[in-house]
């Protein structure tokens, strides 16, 4: 199995209610290690060109407002098969649809504040960590 690094955001929507810790602790029980992480909260145009690939979608708008409405955590994960396995923790976009025991079952409320976002494929995940954090700010 490779090791490997992905991407994550805990949306505005989770973060507001409090639910940090509680996903952390099921991100690295999961066997997932946190090289990085930060709080922020991301202005128009940081939001904007993270969601990029959607600007034709006829929800980028109400998205982006989303994002910036509150802090995220962002981090970069590593492990094995890290993509594939976060995805599999955070279960279905729909939080209705999703798993029990993944965040988005447990903590999503709706397709847009599902509580947290995840890369979708290893391209994904090098573009979406080198957007958020500098090579200094990742250990290991």
């Amino acid at each position: 199995m490779a090791i490997e690094r992905t991407f994550s955001i805990i949306k505005p929507d989770a973060v507001e209610r409090g639910l940090i810790a509680e996903i952390l602790k099921m991100i690295t029980d999961s066997g997932l290690k946190i090289k990085g992480m930060k709080m922020m909260r991301m202005d128009r145009a940081k939001a904007e060109g993270f969601y990029a690939v959607h600007k034709e979608r006829p929800f980028f708008g109400e998205l982006v407002d989303y994002m910036i409405s509150g802090p995220v955590v962002v981090s970069c994960l590593e492990g094995e098969n890290a993509i594939e396995n976060y995805r599999k923790l955070m279960g279905a976009t729909n939080p209705a649809q999703a798993e029990e025991g993944t965040i988005r079952a447990a903590y999503g409320m709706s397709i847009q504040n599902n509580a947290c976002h995840g890369s979708d494929g290893p391209d994904t995940a090098r573009t979406e960590v080198a957007y958020f954090f500098n090579d200094d700010e990742l250990v290991g």
